[in-house]
């Protein structure tokens, strides 16, 4: 376990997100949430289990109209970076 590997090119996000231990199909519904409750262009920063969570959520947001900039693996489980877009 190295802990000071960073990966400098995953961005910062405005909000942080910890779905760790959230199942299906509740994880999408409180990433759903909390964009809603954001300003457009703001990023959010998704932590999500392995399995249905990581194939599902980004997949689910995107459907929704929002951006999906990053992935990355952390420890047993991913960050996704979600931009906020405009909603109808």
């Amino acid at each position: 376990m190295d802990e000071n590997r960073e990966q400098p090119t995953f961005p910062a996000s405005d909000v942080e997100l910890d779905l760790r231990g959230v199942i299906c199909p509740y994880n999408f519904v409180k990433t759903k949430l909390k964009l809603e409750t954001m300003k457009q262009g703001q990023l959010l920063s998704v932590l999500l289990d392995d399995g249905d969570p990581i194939r599902n959520v980004p997949r689910s947001v995107e459907n929704e109209g929002h951006t999906v900039l990053a992935q990355e693996r952390v420890d047993q489980a991913y960050r996704v970076l979600i931009r906020r877009e405009e909603s109808d």
